[in-house]
Parts: C-alpha cells; structure tokens; sequence
C-alpha cells in the first residue's frame, strides 16, 4: 500500500497540471511552477508583457522559461512504471475544459475552473475560492434555516387551530342534531317531513364542511411536509463538500424565499388583530374619526384637554390597547402620504410632554417616510429602498421575541426587522404624521 501511495506521488508531480499528461519538454517559470513548453506557450498566446501564471495566478514576465532537465528525467522513470497520467475526480471538473472547478462565479451562481476566470464570459465577474464561497453560501443557509424552523412553526399552530376550529363546528353541528331529534320526536307524525328536509340540509352542511376541512388539513400537512423536507435538505446541504452544497443552490434559496412569503401570509391570518386609536394621546393637531380607525393632521389645534397620555410636543397617537406578550399584526393604509409618516409601536414610558429620540433608545421601534427618503427609525437611521411604494403597511409584533417587522401588506415585502431585543414593557401601536397625511387602519 505504502509504495502504491508513493508511485501516485511521482505520478502526480510528473504531471502537466494544464494537458493534464506527462511532461513534454518541461520548462520552469519565475514562481517556480513547471508546465510542458508547448502548453504554458499556449496559455499565454495573445498575451503582451507580464502574464499570469495558471496554477497560482502570480505575474511572470513570460520570457524567462528554464529548461527542468531534471524533471524531465524524472518524467522518463515514472514512464517506465506504465502509469496512466493523473485525472481529477469526474465530478470536481470543468465540462467545457476539464480542468478542476476551483473557483465560485457570483454573478452566474456556478462554479468554474482558471480558464473559465480568463474568458470574456468571466473576466468581468467577481469570484472567489470555492472554499470561501461555500463558508459564505453556508452562513446564508443557516440563516434561512433558522427562519424555516420558526415558519414551521407557524404552520403547526394554523393546523392545530384549524383543527380545533372544526372540532367545535362538529360539535355544535352534533348538538343541534340531537336537539332537533329531540324536539321532533314529539310531534313526529305532524312534523316527519320538516324533520328529514332539516336532517339532509345539516348533513349537507357536514359533509361540506368536512371537505373544506379536509382541503385546508391536507394543505397545510403538505405544507408541513415540504417544509421539512427543505429544512432537511438545508442541513444536509451545510454539512455537504464545497463543491456539492453550491449545486443548485439558487435554487434552494428561491424555494426559501417562496416559503418565507406563504409565512409571512400565513402571520396574517394567524395574529390580525383590530387596533384602534387613542383620542386621550393624540397630538390637538389630529382629527380622529368616530371609532378611532382613522386619523387625519390638521393645520389648526383642536381645543384638548392636556391630559398626561397627551402627546404636547411631537404630532403622535398611539393604539388604545397596549400589548404585553403574544403575538400581533394589523395594517395601515396611507390615504394620504402629506409631508411624511411614522408607523410602528411605542413603549408605555415614551415621554409625551417633551422631546424623545426616534429610535429604540427614546422608545420608539418604527419606520417612516419623509424627505422622499423610507427609513427604519434606528440610531443612526437605516434607509430603506423598497421594491415599490407602500401603500398599505402591516407591523408583526412578537413580544416574547423582542421582535417587530414591518411589510408592504399587499406585496408581504419585508420593509425592516428590528433585531431581536428583549422588550420590557407594554408597547403601543405608535403614529407620527407629517403635514398634510392621513391614516387608516384596516
């Protein structure tokens, strides 16, 4: 085994690393790589001044070619062993060169080999190691794999819901079987025909709703299992060689993407809640309509009473129910965009009667428009460039999390996600509006 591994050894170094076969006439550039004559030639052909060595890509002056005699003669001995030259493993090469893929293409997703890097398909793009790029490319799966896990348990909760929801349909449906059982049975002879035109109506019912039951159930349960096949298939990706986990990694994080967005809806339908506003916080400069679900910026201040939940200094309104655990969505329609707009939620504690920070720090966690400039109200502000303007906003708060996300609820774009930060207090739907705006909540 010992002297097999060493014949594999000479094999290897008496190899061309361009023809891939033994030597011919082997010749020793300035980095100390040696290549056949007629191959490094015709690597550089076309080339002028300082060239690029193949193997480690290092400039040479493409004039200075030594003659190795020495390897030359060890060449000839390892001839004499009938050898077949060294070939990379079928799936580590170039279809079009058959040269090993040793490098990542950014732009086209897909790995190439050194000459690949020198043509005009490639010349032009950003690449990388394959290495580097799968510790990359694996970091991004891990990502998602941590948002995959969280969406599937979404899924669980909606299909445990679901069939909560259902079980108590057939429940009340059962009862009032019995009830009209009950109450028919006593005057069966006057009322049989009532009774059996009301028995095919509620078993029609049933028997609708079960299969809606079973549409919604078996959706989800596909769901569900999709799900977990693409979490197992990300993990067995992260584990995979360089090579391997980059093979359609495009698209796997479409499929990903594909998922996030049926969540993101799926948060909609799990956690919308009716939020309302406060007349007791809202600036004197801000019309509320009847029942609190909309609300407009004056030029003029109403004559309020400053009540200590007041706001006295910044044009804000916040929900009239705070929220201290749980989960939470509901949206916002821009009826009118004005001089600008904030949006998100508010801690208890916000100072209503002096001027606060807009960002986490003052107890703020939103974003806005103003100045033709989306921004996240960070410290210091994050700009946003969404896929286009919002007209309807949604806010998902996880208070558990420390997390508030805020989407384009008629794309489910993903505008900003505040990192996760424990949230200590109870937090507030929150409204700044600039001059000329007007809100609405759906």
């Amino acid at each position: 085994m010992a002297a097999a591994a060493q014949l594999g050894n000479l094999q290897e170094e008496a190899t061309c690393s361009i023809c891939l076969e033994y030597f011919k006439d082997p010749v020793m550039i300035d980095c100390g790589h040696n290549f056949c004559r007629s191959c490094i030639i015709q690597s550089w052909e076309g080339r002028d001044g300082n060239v690029p060595c193949p193997q480690c890509r290092e400039i040479s002056s493409g004039q200075n070619l030594r003659p190795n005699r020495q390897l030359g003669n060890m060449v000839e001995i390892a001839k004499q062993f009938h050898l077949p030259p060294v070939k990379p493993p079928e799936e580590n090469l170039c279809e079009k060169h058959d040269e090993k893929l040793r490098l990542f293409c950014a732009e086209d997703q897909r790995m190439i080999c050194w000459v690949c890097r020198e043509s005009k398909e490639h010349k032009t793009h950003s690449a990388s190691p394959i290495e580097e790029a799968a510790e990359e490319h694996k970091v991004k799966l891990q990502e998602w794999l941590l948002v995959l896990k969280e969406q599937e348990g979404y899924f669980l909760e909606s299909k445990l819901m679901e069939e909560e929801q259902y079980k108590t349909m057939r429940n009340k449906l059962r009862t009032e079987k019995n009830k009209i059982e009950s109450e028919f049975e006593k005057l069966r002879q006057l009322l049989k025909e009532n009774e059996q035109a009301l028995h095919r109506r509620l078993e029609e019912m049933e028997t609708k709703m079960t299969m809606i039951e079973n549409a919604n159930i078996t959706k989800l349960s596909n769901q569900i299992t999709s799900l977990k096949a693409l979490i197992t298939e990300i993990e067995k990706k992260s584990e995979a060689p360089a090579w391997e986990l980059l093979k359609d990694v495009r698209s796997t994080l479409s499929r990903c993407n594909n998922v996030k967005i049926r969540s993101a809806e799926m948060v909609v339908k799990i956690y919308k809640v009716m939020v309302t506003l406060d007349p007791d916080t809202a600036y004197p400069e801000l019309l509320l309509s009847e029942g609190g679900r909309r609300v407009r910026r004056m030029d003029t201040a109403q004559p309020l009473p400053d009540t200590p939940e007041r706001f006295t200094n910044y044009r804000c309104v916040l929900g009239s129910e705070g929220f201290t655990s749980g989960r939470h969505y509901w949206e916002v329609q821009l009826l009118q965009e004005g001089d600008g707009w904030h949006m998100g939620v508010a801690a208890e504690s916000v100072d209503r009667k002096q001027y606060f920070t807009w960002s986490p720090k003052g107890g703020v966690w939103a974003v806005g428009w103003w100045k033709s400039q989306y921004r996240a109200l960070t410290s210091p502000e994050t700009p946003l460039s969404p896929a286009e303007n919002p007209l309807k906003l949604g806010m998902y708060l996880d208070h558990e999390a420390g997390r508030l996300s805020l989407y384009n609820a008629d794309s489910m774009e993903l505008l900003y996600s505040y990192p996760q930060a424990p949230f200590t207090q109870r937090l507030f739907p929150y409204f700044w509006l600039g001059r000329g705006a007007e809100l609405k909540l759906e």
